[in-house]
């Protein structure tokens, strides 16, 4: 019927004649009155297109976008070579719909089973998943794979990510997991109180590698005294420090989690981001998200299935032991490409990089008064020092000449700022850093 419009009103009549009901207010019988909203939403009058992209447009220019940055804290400007986002973005690719179709998804399903693959070697570890949400979520889904009737204590250091050990308490208490926080000292964690909390309920231990305040942990030692409590082992770990430090599975971790966003992926104003889990072989079917496996098809070639599929994204939810529902492919995909491009001698360039600039920055930085060192362990790219000014007036001060500068902490390391640097801060740019910091501390 070539130019026919529909008259709204008849087809809502028409649509409530079809469900039974009288008006639309009666599809929410079931929704309690004293929480449904009396009133029309607060919102302004619809715009055109246009008009709408001159808005969006005048709320981005607020925006302030650092050419220059000094702060890492979980999210890391690392260098991604071009093709990384050139593959990422081909149309195939841009879905995060699961590929339950596997007679139509063998590029997909073969880029998360790639994808699960370089993270294995990377961290040593038998299995991986591909993927859940971030890494403060791996980390708060990873508890559920080590309780058991006899032990569900959690005991996570002190110098993990505080965001991170915020999400883990929000899980762990909902889930009756008592969460204890073993001490650090000296800016790691201290083993001997971390040896008095594993008992007999432990059900796991958490170090992250290198930790918050970028101090390089004794994991494998770490490691001993969890398992002569008995208890798994799971560290958090930077993929890109992974590349030159001892790997979990060499440290006798149990299960290794992190964040994927170094592996190519933008800071982006915040995401989105990939968590990456992976353990040993024992613990397989309780690793959450998903798995892709490779097999043979009846022609014996070769071919990439979902494996473990009786799982709680599918059939099981009501007993589900976990709440990931969807994937995280694209984000998956674009730090295989990542990998792959860069390959082993690339990642640990870009690891030695930022270490040798990071030891750059700290040997300048500390040489200003007042901004002494306030740990005195090895550290990766990132180290924390005490600020003799107020640390927000120094934020101002950067800002003002174009810099990101560390974070300023709080608690019992207030007046302390974190500082980071990577592969991509060049000399130059450090330079001006501590020549600003000079003149802010004089």
């Amino acid at each position: 019927m070539s130019g026919f419009v529909p008259n709204p009103e008849s087809a809502r009549r028409e649509m409530l004649d079809a469900l039974g009901v009288a008006s639309a207010s009666e599809l929410f019988n079931a929704v309690p009155q004293h929480i449904r909203m009396d009133r029309p939403l607060d919102l302004p009058p619809g715009k055109s297109e246009a008009d709408t992209l001159d808005v969006m447009r005048g709320l981005a220019g607020k925006n302030q976008v650092f050419k220059t940055m000094f702060r890492g804290a979980g999210a890391y400007r690392h260098y991604i070579p071009s093709v990384v986002k050139r593959i990422a973005a081909k149309e195939e690719f841009v879905s995060a719909y699961t590929p339950y179709q596997a007679e139509i998804s063998q590029g997909l399903l073969q880029c998360i089973f790639e994808f699960q693959t370089m993270i294995c070697e990377l961290t040593g570890m038998d299995a991986a998943n591909a993927s859940v949400y971030d890494g403060a979520v791996a980390a708060a889904e990873s508890v559920a794979m080590c309780r058991d009737a006899k032990r569900s204590k959690v005991v996570v250091s002190q110098a993990i990510h505080p965001h991170v050990l915020e999400t883990m308490r929000t899980y762990c208490s909902r889930a009756g997991a008592p969460l204890v926080v073993a001490p650090h000292k000296n800016g790691a964690t201290d083993l001997d109180a971390l040896k008095a909390l594993v008992d007999d309920g432990t059900a796991c231990v958490y170090i992250q590698q290198p930790n918050f305040f970028g101090q390089i942990e004794d994991a494998k030692q770490a490691g001993d005294i969890v398992h002569r409590g008995g208890a798994k082992f799971v560290m958090v770990v930077n993929p890109i420090a992974m590349a030159i430090l001892a790997p979990p599975g060499e440290c006798g971790a149990d299960i290794a989690i992190g964040e994927g966003q170094p592996l190519g992926l933008p800071l982006s104003f915040g995401g989105p981001y990939l968590g990456f889990m992976a353990c040993r072989r024992e613990l397989l079917r309780k690793l959450p998200g998903r798995i892709v496996g490779e097999t043979l098809d009846r022609r014996g070639e070769r071919a990439f299935v979902l494996t473990l599929q009786a799982r709680e994204q599918h059939i099981r939810r009501e007993k589900a032991s976990s709440n990931i529902c969807t994937n995280q492919a694209l984000c998956a995909l674009t730090a295989s490409v990542y990998m792959a491009v860069m390959g082993q001698g690339g990642m640990r360039d870009a690891a030695g990089q930022c270490m040798s600039k990071a030891m750059y920055l700290f040997k300048n930085l500390t040489r200003v008064k007042g901004f002494e060192p306030v740990f005195g362990g090895p550290f990766f790219h990132e180290f924390v020092t005490r600020c003799p000014v107020p640390p927000d007036r120094l934020e101002r001060i950067l800002e003002e000449r174009g810099i990101l500068g560390g974070l300023p902490l709080g608690s019992e390391l207030d007046g302390c700022i974190l500082w980071c640097a990577t592969e991509r801060n060049t000399k130059q740019e450090i330079d001006d850093l501590v020549d600003a910091v000079g003149r802010c501390a004089i």
